[in-house]
């Protein structure tokens, strides 16, 4: 008998990385290891889930700048060259390798494994994987949802109504765009939710977003079901918490699965073990990095790693997925009992969790579709659509200012070594709204500039800057893009303000950050409401 509903959700972002300036970039990297290692795997998975007629629901979040650079035919033709590159070092390996089995195995594994990635793509789906996507949301079993325009911490940079509704007008027009209907759910960046946002969220017939815990459980008034059901802000939208259990279950470094000794070492590389002269014809610029051909295990916690069984890795992934299916099925029976409705457990992730960090996470959500599928009837996998459509009436309450970043708030977006940028954002926010404001039917020209000064204004909004500021790494490329876009920006503001053009520079700004080639600045003005066309 059915007792519950689980609703699994991947949130998929990487930050607009694109230099038509040169042949390599380590940031470029970002996305040639998202796609290679997590998203072509998740799609391939879900792609035989459906072609087995396997029943299964999954929410997968797409952001903006995730799909701007998927679909830019220059990012694809380098990232094309990359795996390319990537397949000659495999083969490479394996005639490395055939003399000592317990590595060869897996280096003709990595072979198969990027020239099936190749097929895929290039073969299967013309260079642009946004078409399996499509393939798959006609299948249903598949919701597919928005973020903002370019991951905006919206908390904090929305000062003014129309910051915040600028970076979801564009979020939700390149969904449109890119899949022929609008969204029906957001990922608000971060989970970072500030109460009153979600009036905004309603303009554009948005029907749902996620918190955190807190962000629920602290609500104005007390939930009667806790996260185990949406809460309806008085706006009407709907706010689904994220169960903590499950959490902890996957991202835990002490309890969760991905630490499991036989799963794969991350910080094992051949980029660094290899001798430098071998190696160094597929590194960029010579510069020792992670190829994605790795070869140990985890084995523990020193520094000693025995090799990599693949075969054992694919049955703790099974054991795993059966342990969660387990897991979940106990704590829906016990909700059960405490509720005059079906408990729903959200389970939101980052995707690249899955294939990226825990190379076996693919393998673990396979399992865990197909077991749910065969091997129980306690629960149904459900979207948070199907979830509303089944429940229409929810408490209504105002969920709590919270994020799902480190200690809940605003912390890692707001302090010392990122807090220097808002002054400059919150600047440039009201010089861009104000330039909207008016000049309400600019053409030519300086359309072009307005609409190039809104590109670089939200380029700099990126919440991944002030991440990576916080974390330590890639410090001064995080530092050089907010500048470079503020730059821009004020460049172009005074530009508009004394119409003095610089064509060819707007012209090289328009190549160089062209996100959003359809983008319409007005969407920064103060009476803008709806999706302008």
């Amino acid at each position: 008998m059915e007792k519950g509903l689980v609703c699994l959700v991947l949130h998929a972002h990487l930050p607009y990385v694109r230099h038509p300036e040169g042949e390599e970039y380590l940031e470029e990297r970002w996305l040639y290891e998202g796609i290679t290692e997590t998203y072509v795997p998740i799609l391939q998975m879900l792609e035989k889930l459906a072609a087995d007629d396997i029943e299964f629901r999954i929410t997968i979040s797409l952001s903006p700048p995730l799909i701007s650079m998927l679909q830019d035919e220059l990012v694809m033709k380098k990232y094309r060259r990359h795996l390319e590159s990537l397949m000659e070092l495999a083969a490479l390996e394996v005639e490395r390798t055939r003399n000592t089995p317990e590595f060869n195995y897996t280096a003709r594994l990595y072979k198969k494994r990027y020239h099936s990635i190749h097929r895929m793509i290039f073969d299967e789906n013309g260079g642009n994987i946004l078409n399996a996507f499509r393939k798959l949301l006609t299948t249903g079993r598949v919701e597919l949802i928005t973020s903002c325009a370019t991951h905006g911490y919206l908390p904090l940079i929305g000062l003014q109504d129309e910051i915040v509704r600028a970076q979801v007008a564009v979020g939700v027009e390149l969904f449109r765009q890119v899949f022929g209907r609008k969204p029906r759910g957001i990922w608000l960046p971060e989970c970072g939710y500030k109460p009153g946002h979600d009036y905004i969220l309603r303009e554009f017939g948005l029907r749902y977003f996620f918190t955190d815990t807190h962000g629920v459980m602290y609500a104005s008034r007390r939930p009667k079901y806790g996260v185990y059901a949406p809460i309806y802000c008085p706006s009407g939208v709907a706010a689904f918490g994220r169960d903590t259990e499950t959490s902890r279950q996957v991202w835990s470094s002490k309890e969760g699965y991905p630490g499991d000794p036989d799963y794969r070492e991350f910080y094992r590389d051949i980029g660094y073990d290899l001798d430098y002269e071998y190696i160094k014809d597929f590194l960029p610029h010579g510069i020792r990095v992670d190829t994605g051909l790795k070869y140990y295990r985890i084995t523990g916690n020193t520094e000693h790693k025995e090799p990599y069984q693949p075969d054992w890795a694919d049955e703790k992934a099974a054991l795993h997925a059966g342990n969660f299916m387990f897991n979940r099925q106990h704590q829906l029976e016990y909700l059960a009992g405490l509720m005059d409705r079906k408990p729903l457990i959200v389970a939101p992730y980052d995707a690249e969790l899955f294939g990226h960090w825990w190379f076996e996470g693919p393998d673990f959500l396979n399992y865990f579709f197909r077991k749910t599928a065969y091997d129980q009837n306690s629960y149904r996998l459900i979207t948070p659509s199907e979830y509303l459509e089944m429940y229409p009436i929810n408490q209504v309450s105002v969920p709590n200012a919270s994020s799902w970043g480190h200690k809940g708030y605003n912390e890692v977006w707001l302090e010392k070594s990122n807090e220097w940028i808002y002054r400059h954002l919150h600047k440039a926010g009201e010089r861009m709204i104000n330039l909207a404001n008016e000049n309400r039917d600019a053409h030519g020209l300086k359309a072009r500039a307005l609409n190039q000064a809104a590109r670089e204004l939200l380029l700099a909004q990126s919440s991944d800057w002030a991440f990576i500021m916080k974390s330590g790494t890639m410090v001064d490329y995080a530092i050089r893009r907010t500048k470079t876009h503020l730059h821009n920006f004020t460049r172009l503001f005074y530009a508009i303000s004394e119409d003095r053009y610089d064509e060819p520079w707007l012209e090289q700004l328009e190549s160089e950050n062209n996100i959003f080639p359809e983008i319409n600045y007005r969407v920064f003005s103060s009476d803008y409401r709806g999706t302008v066309r």
